[in-house]
C-alpha cells in the first residue's frame, strides 16, 4: 500500500447544479473512507461560481444524499461564493507578482483568432496578445473595455503527476493557453477557486472523476505559480450503464435520493458504490467498518465500472434480512400508510416483517408483502368459487372449530391442519388456498401457519366465520 506520510486531507466538492448522482456519491465515498482510513478529515466543499444553474434545491440535495449515505463531514461545508475576497486577495497577488495579467482582448476578437488557428491547421488557443513579456509593447488599453485577468501559463517544459489511479500523465505545456482567472467583472473562474480552495484546505488528495483530468494541469500549474505544496490526484474512471453505454436515467443515473424513495437501505448503496472500480480480494459483502479499514488508492481500478441494478437489488435483499425488524418497522410504515394501510388492532409490524423480510428485494416490496395483515381482505369472487367449494366447507368449519382452543403459535396451528387434513382426507393445498384467500385476501402468501400466526386467532375466526355458516 502506498505510504501515507502526511496528515490526509480530502475534500469532496460538488457543484449544486443538480442532484448528487451515483458518480458524484461513489467520489464522495472513496473521499470519504480514505481519510477515515487513515484518521484525517473529510471536508464538504459546495462549488457555487456558476450562478446561473447553482440553486438552493441543489445543494440541499447534496447535503441530504450526503446524510441519508451517512458520509458525515469534518470541516463545512464552505460555499465558494462567501470566499469572494480571498479569490481576489490571491489574483491581486498574483498580479504583483507577474504570474497573472490583465487581457482586453475582447470575446470577438479571441474567437477571431481561434478560428483563423483552425483555419490553419492549428490548435484554437488565445495567442498572447497581452501577456507581458521583456521588451514587448502592448497594445493601447481599448476605452472602456474591462480586462479579464489571465493566469501566465508556461511555455515551455511539461507537466507531469502521478495519478493514483491512471499512473503518469504528462502534458506540455504549449498545449494549454493562458486561462482566464477572472472575468470582467471580477468574478473568478473555477479553475481558478478550486486551487485556492485545496491551497487553503491544505488537501493533500484529490479524489475526483476523470472528466477532470484537463482541469489538473491548468491547477497544477497555478499551485506552482502561488507556491503551494501538490496534492497527489486520483481520477476515477466513469461508472457505465448496464450495456456499456454512458449512464443515463434508464440506467439509474438519478438523484441518489430517488433510492430511498424506491425502497433502498444506505448500507446497501454504499456498500454497492464500494465494489464500483474498488476491490478487496473477492469480498463482496461488508460494513463500512471494514470498507475504511481496507480501502486505499492502489486497489482503485483503471476501467470504466458497469452499473448493475440486479446487484444493487442482491445486496439491498442481504441487508433487509439482516436488519433489525424496529428498524424496518419505521422505515416501511410510511410506504404502507400511503397505500391505506390500517395499523389499529392488527399483527405486531416488526414480527411481520420478520417472518416476511427473506425474499425482500427493497423495502417498497417488503410493504407490498406485509399489507395483507392491514387492510381488509377483498378475495376475488371468482377465486372464492373455485377454492371454497361444497368440499372444502366442512373442513373449514372443523378448523375453525378447532381455532378457538389451540396453542396460538405456528407449531400448534401445523400439527391441527395435519389432523384436519387427515380426517377430511385433503390434501394440504386444498385447505391452504381456501385460508389464504378467505384471511388474506390472496392466494400468494408465505406459509399458511405462519401467517395464521401472525394474523392471531379474533381475527382468523373472525374472516372464517361468514365462509362456515
Amino acid at each position: 500500500m502506498t505510504a501515507v506520510t502526511t496528515p490526509v486531507r480530502t475534500r469532496f466538492a460538488p457543484s449544486p447544479t443538480g442532484y448528487l448522482h451515483l458518480g458524484g456519491a461513489r467520489t464522495a465515498l472513496f473521499s470519504w473512507a480514505y481519510a477515515r482510513r487513515f484518521g484525517g478529515t473529510f471536508i464538504l466543499r459546495i462549488e457555487d461560481t456558476d450562478l446561473e444553474r447553482s440553486t438552493p434545491e441543489a445543494v440541499q440535495a447534496i447535503i441530504d444524499g450526503m446524510q441519508w449515505l451517512g458520509l458525515s463531514h469534518d470541516e463545512g461545508p464552505f460555499y465558494q461564493m462567501r470566499r469572494m475576497e480571498r479569490y481576489r486577495e490571491v489574483i491581486a497577488g498574483m498580479l504583483a507578482a507577474g504570474t497573472a495579467y490583465y487581457c482586453y482582448s475582447s470575446p470577438e476578437e479571441v474567437e477571431a483568432m481561434r478560428e483563423k488557428q483552425r483555419a490553419a491547421g492549428e490548435k484554437p488557443r488565445y495567442d498572447g496578445t497581452w501577456r507581458p513579456e521583456p521588451g514587448k509593447t502592448l497594445p493601447p488599453v481599448p476605452a472602456g473595455r474591462k480586462p479579464v485577468v489571465r493566469f501566465k501559463n508556461p511555455l515551455d517544459g511539461e507537466v507531469s503527476w502521478d495519478d493514483v489511479v491512471k499512473g503518469t500523465i504528462t502534458i506540455a505545456n504549449r498545449e494549454m493557453d493562458d486561462l482566464v482567472i477572472a472575468r470582467p467583472d471580477g468574478t473568478p473562474t473555477y479553475n481558478f477557486c478550486v486551487v485556492v480552495d485545496d491551497w487553503d484546505m491544505q488537501i493533500t488528495h484529490v479524489i475526483r472523476g476523470d472528466d477532470h483530468v484537463n482541469n489538473t494541469p491548468r491547477q497544477i500549474n497555478i499551485l506552482k505559480a502561488l507556491g503551494a505544496t501538490l496534492p497527489l490526484y486520483g481520477h476515477l474512471p466513469m461508472i457505465l450503464g448496464s450495456d456499456g453505454e454512458k449512464m443515463s436515467k434508464r440506467h439509474g443515473a438519478v438523484s441518489v435520493m430517488d433510492y430511498p424513495a424506491q425502497g433502498f437501505l444506505p448500507e446497501a448503496m454504499l456498500n454497492y458504490l464500494a465494489r464500483l472500480g474498488w476491490s478487496h480480494g473477492d469480498e463482496e459483502v461488508f460494513s463500512m467498518e471494514q470498507f475504511c479499514a481496507w480501502f486505499d488508492l492502489d486497489h482503485l481500478s483503471k476501467s470504466p465500472a458497469q452499473f448493475n441494478p440486479e446487484k444493487l437489488a442482491w445486496l439491498n435483499n442481504h441487508y433487509i434480512k439482516v436488519a433489525d425488524n424496529e428498524r424496518l418497522a419505521a422505515l416501511v410504515k410510511p410506504f404502507m400508510e400511503r397505500d391505506g394501510a390500517q395499523f389499529e388492532n392488527a399483527p405486531d409490524l416488526p414480527q411481520v416483517l420478520a417472518a416476511l423480510k427473506e425474499r425482500a428485494h427493497t423495502l417498497v416490496e417488503l410493504a407490498n408483502a406485509a399489507m395483507m395483515f392491514y387492510r381488509t381482505p377483498a378475495p376475488d369472487a371468482a377465486l372464492l368459487a373455485q377454492h371454497v367449494t361444497d368440499a372444502v366447507r366442512p373442513a373449514l368449519a372443523d378448523y375453525a372449530r378447532q381455532c378457538a382452543d389451540v396453542e396460538w403459535n405456528k407449531e400448534a396451528l401445523t400439527a391441527m391442519l395435519k389432523q384436519v387434513l387427515a380426517q377430511h382426507g385433503l390434501k394440504m393445498p386444498q385447505l391452504a388456498m381456501p385460508l389464504r384467500l378467505i384471511v388474506a385476501g390472496q392466494l400468494q402468501t408465505p406459509a399458511i401457519d405462519l401467517v395464521l400466526a401472525l394474523f392471531g386467532r379474533e381475527a382468523v375466526l373472525a374472516r372464517l366465520k361468514p365462509y362456515i355458516g
